[in-house]
């Protein structure tokens, strides 16, 4: 709309205003449509006045429009970086979380590496072991073999062993036969009743060979072993047959100690040779003795225990008389007793049995006729 439009408009406007002024008077029109009535002498200031308003209100419209399109630009803007902000908020989120997640995963990865790192550790040092193991074990199969070979082979160790093992025994039985000839242990038939201290009793229930010597007696070097001393000493007991008892431990004492060398064999109780004046030693003596019990000597379980204690009572190692020197039997009884238990000693060594406490005698002459047995070679 340009102006002479705009003042064409106007003009007619104020036309209708001056006609309708005229054909109703002024009370009229303001009554009846509330039109100010402008005279006639002020029409022209009016209407100069009127049309600079209206092409002010027509500027601050066309303002108004310009305004609302930048209104409506800078909205649609606005909206766009408010979308555009919330997106960049959100995507800022995500890369912090992507940032969180980052640093666990990190943390994370550094663990394991540390963990790879220490079982690699592990590993190499179990590895390197392993291989020290494995070389001491090739060179342990190595010597395990060329030992097998050369115990295996013609002249090898094992049978060098088998051969210096077999010389040995019959060095052993030589020896010792000259010792069963120094101290001949014989079984002889007709005996007295009160010289059974060494007889076999079938009622024992020895082995085959006591079975069929049980009526005679044994003696050494034709001395018996008799018991009645041990029985009952007195002022009126026989000293022949004292002497001849005491006689008879002393070649039983050498012939034992002779035989534990020969087959190098320490004995538990040591013997101090003496002839019919030897004595045997006992170590635990100090803290516990094997007290003699009745199956052990007849001697030893008539007479009481606290004399046997008393006697004892010192720290050094207790000797014992293989002999009668008194009236007071308990110490000669225990020290019998106690040969008798080196003489099952070297039995056990060769594999055989004592026939019992009482056979100190019949002990001996089991293990003389073991050693000097074929079989004592044969057996190596």
């Amino acid at each position: 709309m340009d102006m002479d439009q705009i003042n064409h408009s106007t003009a007619e406007n104020i036309s209708k205003a001056v006609v309708t002024s005229r054909k109703n008077p002024p009370e009229r029109v303001a009554s009846s449509s509330s039109l100010k009535v402008i005279q006639w002498e002020d029409f022209e200031h009016e209407l100069a006045r009127l049309l600079s308003l209206s092409s002010a209100l027509n500027e601050v419209k066309q303002k108004k429009l310009l305004l609302h399109q930048k209104l409506d630009s800078l909205t649609q803007v606005n909206g766009e970086s408010i979308s555009r902000s919330n997106e960049l908020d959100e995507m800022r989120e995500k890369l912090e979380y992507r940032k969180l997640l980052m640093g666990n995963m990190s943390m994370h990865s550094k663990i394991i590496q540390e963990n790879v790192k220490s079982e690699k550790d592990r590993i190499s040092s179990e590895i390197r072991s392993l291989v020290v193991a494995g070389s001491a074990l090739s060179v342990a199969s190595k010597g395990l073999q060329e030992s097998t070979r050369s115990l295996s082979g013609e002249g090898g160790g094992y049978a060098n062993l088998r051969s210096l093992l077999k010389l040995l025994r019959v060095r052993q039985q030589y020896m010792i036969s000259q010792v069963s000839l120094l101290y001949p242990v014989k079984v002889v038939i007709g005996h007295t009743r009160e010289q059974e201290l060494e007889s076999f009793r079938s009622n024992r229930g020895s082995s085959g060979e006591a079975k069929g010597i049980d009526e005679g007696s044994i003696t050494i070097s034709g001395l018996y072993l008799t018991m009645q001393p041990f029985k009952k000493m007195s002022l009126f007991t026989d000293k022949k047959e004292v002497q001849r008892t005491s006689t008879a431990l002393g070649y039983i004492a050498h012939a034992v100690f002779l035989i534990g060398s020969y087959l190098q064999v320490p004995l538990r109780y040591p013997l101090q040779l003496g002839g019919s004046r030897s004595y045997i030693h006992d170590h635990a003596s100090s803290s516990s003795v094997d007290e003699p019990t009745p199956s052990d000597s007849a001697a030893a379980a008539s007479s009481s225990s606290s004399s046997l204690l008393s006697s004892v009572s010192s720290l050094k190692p207790a000797e014992f008389p293989l002999f009668l020197d008194s009236q007071d039997t308990t110490r000669a009884a225990y020290a019998m007793f106690l040969l008798n238990k080196d003489i099952e000693q070297l039995l056990n060594f060769i594999g055989k049995r004592s026939l019992g406490p009482r056979h100190v005698l019949g002990n001996l002459k089991e293990l003389l006729r073991t050693i000097l047995s074929p079989e004592y070679i044969v057996n190596t």
